[in-house]
């Protein structure tokens, strides 16, 4: 067997570079409104599932009821009807103003979010699926249309910072890939109270922003060592989480903001809505922050009370919590949320070990 010869990173790179330059000076030369996508390599590149980004429940039951075949002949029929929007479609509408704002201040910059259609949806269904992104009149260029198959070998070869789908297991997988993912739900007819002007994105803190390795004291050895635990390593930063990187990313946008002085209506405010105490073990979690280099806008210490009337009253675009009880409760007062299977918490149901992982998602695609 031959062996491949190793590519040499700077000529990789600066083809790389010849056919971006290229593919602008293509895109700039076309009349259009729509802007350009960005590259890859400098976006904060969003993956969506069609069943997020559009309401499909009716043809996930034709799927689901008679097949495949049928399912396809029925998009087919259909592509020129556009879909419902879906529980995703309010976050990437707040994706896009971001985008126009960022394109106002730094016109050539490529520093934006990228929103990926990621689907396990046959190509025959595509059409319907443009037909609806146009209609909405959406900024979606690059899509990912795997005919059955799972989408999550492709995250990674398209930059992905973060994926949202409806199928659980594959938000795992995407986890276990090391890429920041939730599974989303639909909590009624929100969109008309969400911002249209300002991303709302909330936290919770352990097994999302940070690691769980304070829950598993929680859960093994009660609040009080938990606490003794938080004291004694209040200046030991907590391991980061599956979801520390997409705050990452969010963060390097707020602060093209900040460089135009633009910090009190920047687009983007992000918000930490943990069940910790402050005084008890809320050092910890501000220390770790400030030793990534990250800010929160708003830090919100419940000491165990219920997140939903809290939630009820940020209106977040997505709320991204470990545990399904939390989930559930934020549902039920109306607000968008994304559950983030990681962690020792999948091991437990309000406060009850369970054998298995809560099957909180049942639908699939």
């Amino acid at each position: 067997m031959s062996e491949i010869k190793p590519t040499d990173p700077a000529a990789t790179n600066a083809g790389e570079e010849k056919d971006w330059a290229a593919a602008k000076a293509f895109f700039d030369s076309l009349k259009t409104r729509k802007p350009r996508p960005p590259k890859p390599q400098y976006a904060v590149t969003i993956a969506v599932s069609s069943r997020t980004l559009f309401n499909m429940v009716a043809e996930r039951k034709i799927y689901e009821e008679e097949g495949v075949e049928k399912y396809v002949t029925f998009q087919q029929e259909h592509e020129n009807e556009p879909l419902m929007p879906g529980v995703a479609f309010p976050l990437v509408k707040a994706l896009m103003t971001v985008n126009s704002r960022l394109r106002q201040l730094y016109p050539d910059s490529e520093e934006l979010f990228d929103i990926v259609l990621m689907t396990n949806n046959h190509a025959q269904v595509g059409v319907r699926l443009i037909n609806s992104i146009n209609h909405y009149d959406l900024t979606i260029e690059r899509f990912c249309m795997t005919g059955g198959q799972s989408p999550i070998g492709y995250l990674k070869a398209y930059m992905t910072n973060l994926y949202l789908s409806k199928d659980g297991e594959k938000v795992t997988e995407a986890i276990e890939e090391g890429i920041a993912a939730a599974t989303m739900f639909a909590s009624g007819d929100v969109e008309n109270q969400l911002s249209d002007t300002q991303l709302k994105v909330a936290f919770d803190g352990d097994a999302v922003l940070f690691s769980d390795e304070s829950e598993i004291i929680v859960k093994q050895h009660g609040l009080d060592t938990f606490f003794e635990h938080e004291k004694e390593f209040e200046n030991k930063p907590l391991a980061q989480g599956p979801l520390k990187c997409f705050l990452e990313a969010l963060g390097k946008l707020q602060r093209k903001f900040y460089a135009k002085n633009e910090r009190m209506t920047c687009p983007i405010r992000t918000y930490l809505v943990t069940a910790r105490s402050a005084a008890s073990s809320g050092a910890r979690v501000l220390k770790t922050l400030r030793s990534w280099g990250l800010e929160i806008d708003e830090a919100l210490f419940l000491a165990g009370a219920p997140k939903g009337p809290l939630l009820q009253k940020i209106r977040p675009h997505i709320f991204f919590d470990d545990q399904m009880f939390h989930i559930e409760g934020a549902k039920e007062l109306g607000t968008i949320a994304a559950h983030v299977p990681y962690g020792i918490g999948q091991k437990y149901h309000k406060g009850k070990l369970i054998e298995q992982p809560v099957n909180d998602v049942k639908d699939k695609k």
